[in-house]
């Protein structure tokens, strides 16, 4: 079937998610993290773009941003095939990372422009990475709430909208927004199925476990499995298709 459209923006501002190809991981380490938003500000520079938001997950990530409607396509295959490339250099793996489509949703008004920032900011929090959104250090909530003079994040839109005092208790309030869900509920805290990968295969990362032979791949998702770790989880955390997890 062809893909449906994409929607565009009348107020040029757009909520995207991107999500690691089988769910796996695509940010390892700290030194990840930063290249991929070194990355983002090169291109926002390039092609005059605004970023309001912004929230790196292990395996998906969040923005929200201004862009001309013609550039979105540019800016995103610009942004996924340099940090694609940086990353296989360093993990010595080859191929895709992203899934081949991001989802984007367009934002028309100040009301859900809201909505959407503080879901980007509590994602973390909804995931049980933490318990707070200001305990979260891969999000542009610390970028709002304390700038600095050279910073990704362009806060005067939001903070035109809700001054400072009311952005923090908004984005702290409980609630159920659901926006472009990344749709990865576990069993499991991530953490602790990452550490169990680790100790059994002996693989620091999703790309080492992709090198193991057919046999040594089998052998160690059978012993993932018995620790508890479901299929989905799995398939995210060492970047096997479901397919190849569920018969083993």
């Amino acid at each position: 079937m062809p893909r449906q459209a994409r929607k565009k923006s009348i107020s040029g501002i757009y909520h995207i998610m991107i999500r690691g190809i089988n769910r796996q991981v695509i940010f390892e380490d700290q030194e990840d993290s930063k290249s991929f938003l070194e990355t983002i500000w090169l291109y926002k520079d390039e092609m005059k773009c605004k970023i309001y938001g912004y929230c790196l997950m292990k395996n998906h990530i969040h923005l929200l941003m201004g862009i001309d409607n013609e550039k979105l396509g540019a800016f995103m295959r610009k942004l996924g095939a340099k940090y694609v490339y940086w990353y296989n250099l360093k993990y010595n793996r080859i191929g895709s990372l992203f899934q081949d489509r991001f989802k984007s949703e367009p934002i028309e008004d100040d009301k859900y422009f809201l909505t959407v920032l503080r879901y980007i900011h509590q994602n973390p929090v909804k995931a049980g990475l933490c318990n707070r959104v200001d305990k979260y250090t891969q999000s542009s909530y610390s970028e709002y709430i304390s700038p600095t003079e050279k910073q990704l994040t362009d806060i005067d839109y939001t903070l035109g909208i809700l001054p400072i005092e009311e952005f923090v208790r908004y984005n702290n309030e409980k609630n159920y927004d659901k926006c472009l869900e990344a749709e990865d509920k576990n069993r499991l805290n991530d953490k602790d199925a990452k550490k169990t990968i680790v100790k059994i295969s002996k693989c620091n990362n999703a790309s080492d476990f992709q090198l193991l032979s057919i046999k040594q791949r089998d052998k160690f998702i059978r012993k993932f499995k018995e620790k508890g770790l479901s299929v989905r989880q799995i398939e995210r955390l060492t970047g096997i298709n479901r397919g190849v997890v569920q018969k083993v």
